[in-house]
């Protein structure tokens, strides 16, 4: 059988589409490019925007149209949050939700002998929890450790789509690091929907699985894909600062610059217990990267708590933003809330936080220049160069040599070196 895959979304999506691909590949079956000929296309599906679902309906039309015989299984959040609509698109025979997309492997082979129609297989509240990581990279990869989310912020989809908050006890967990340690990959990015809420459920926590996580052997680097700032306790912070495993660099979510908003949004934190979560960052590692999810046009965003927005990012020390325009989700509490801010005019306040997202891009790479930072370079050839991330998430690049492929080197960085651009 020949399988294509097409993911749409977070890192975590990635790491689940590598886990059920390799049960495939694993049973002699073949891999192809999504755009060719198969027999089962696997859409992995998002649902955090009205953007993202458009796209999850074009890749599905896509695979049916690449082979109308062919099993076409859409899986993940959006098949979890609409699995009646998405049942409803022609060409599609396969609706697996959070909690069993990763039985797919087995539904097909059943499939195959009895070739329904169409099958759903979602239930009401996904509550099962499987490890997962991404592979093909040589060099890094996605480590799910964590799903589901208990907060329900106002805003957001995710707690429908992918459940309360799981995951495995740490055990389990190192165990599949020292698996990946042994695919010869040399950085783990620890990815999850509320990653800081690990162990929250079984006794254990985030700074226990960190701890066992810094002794693995054959692993040189952890990258903390995101953590909410109530959740980035100061253990957590001197231990990365201490560690020689664990990068200096934060993906610290705020959604909003004023009080106002955070509250409409129901976050767990105000602008100054955040701008102090990053002064201390800052004070224990000063050339630590610090980036931050950013939405604008929520409801009761008045010009007035924008112009405070962009005033408070203006003011702390961010080396990047995720600006997100809001979009309106189903069965959110926001839908019930007053202030409705106009879609152009969002999209206007999403330029301007991107301008000076720019900004907060460039001075702090200016800032790291001068300093010697290990960078790990990627297998990737590009017009004979490579390239590479600092611990602090800093792009060099350099004339390509494959024996410096997936290897640590330490680099003074300049002007000549480094590439400025904001990283994914």
């Amino acid at each position: 059988m020949r399988i294509a895959t097409h993911t749409l979304g977070c890192k975590l999506n990635f790491a689940e589409t590598s886990h059920i691909t390799r049960q495939f590949v694993q049973a002699g079956h073949e891999v192809v490019d999504f755009r060719q000929k198969a027999d089962l296309y696997v859409v992995n599906t998002c649902t955090v925007t009205a953007v993202a679902e458009k796209k999850c309906r074009n890749a599905i039309r896509q695979a049916a149209k690449n082979n109308p015989d062919a099993i076409v299984a859409v899986i993940g959040c959006f098949a979890q949050n609409a699995a009646a609509e998405v049942e409803k698109i022609p060409g599609v025979t396969l609706v697996l939700g959070n909690s069993h997309k990763h039985k797919l492997f087995h539904i097909v082979q059943e499939m195959q002998k009895t070739q329904p129609a169409c099958e759903r297989h979602v239930d009401d509240v996904p509550s099962e929890f499987a490890l997962a990581y991404s592979s093909g990279d040589r060099t890094r990869t996605f480590f799910k450790i964590q799903d589901g989310c208990d907060y329900f912020c106002t805003y957001c989809a995710i707690p429908f789509a992918r459940g309360r908050s799981r995951c495995a006890t740490i055990k389990e967990t190192v165990a599949m690091a020292n698996e990946i340690a042994q695919t010869g990959a040399k950085e783990v990015v620890l990815t999850g929907v509320n990653t800081g809420t690990f162990g929250l459920h079984t006794g254990e926590s985030f700074m226990d699985l960190v701890k066992e996580l810094d002794r693995v052997e054959g692993i040189e680097r952890y990258r903390i894909s995101s953590i909410e700032p109530n959740l980035l306790t100061d253990e957590i912070i001197d231990f990365v600062a201490s560690s020689h495993k664990f990068a200096h660099h934060f993906h610290i979510p705020l959604q909003a610059g004023s009080d106002k908003v955070l509250q409409l949004m129901r976050r767990r934190y105000d602008t100054a217990f955040y701008a102090e979560k990053l002064r201390r960052i800052k004070e224990t590692m000063p050339e630590a990267c610090l980036a931050a999810d950013l939405m604008v046009g929520f409801y009761g965003e008045t010009s007035e708590e924008f112009a405070k927005a962009c005033d408070f990012i203006e003011s702390l020390p961010i080396s990047y933003l995720h600006v997100f325009t809001y979009s309106e989700r189903p069965n959110t509490a926001a839908l019930k809330m007053e202030g409705k801010v106009p879609v152009q005019e969002r999209h206007k306040r999403n330029a301007i936080m991107q301008e000076i997202s720019e900004r907060k891009k460039h001075q702090f790479y200016m800032e790291n220049l001068g300093r010697t930072e290990k960078v790990l370079w990627e297998s990737n050839e590009t017009n004979g160069e490579m390239h590479g991330f600092t611990g602090n998430y800093i792009r060099l690049h350099t004339s390509y040599d494959s024996s410096r492929v997936n290897t640590l080197e330490a680099l003074v960085l300049s002007q000549e070196n480094v590439v400025e651009e904001t990283p994914e």
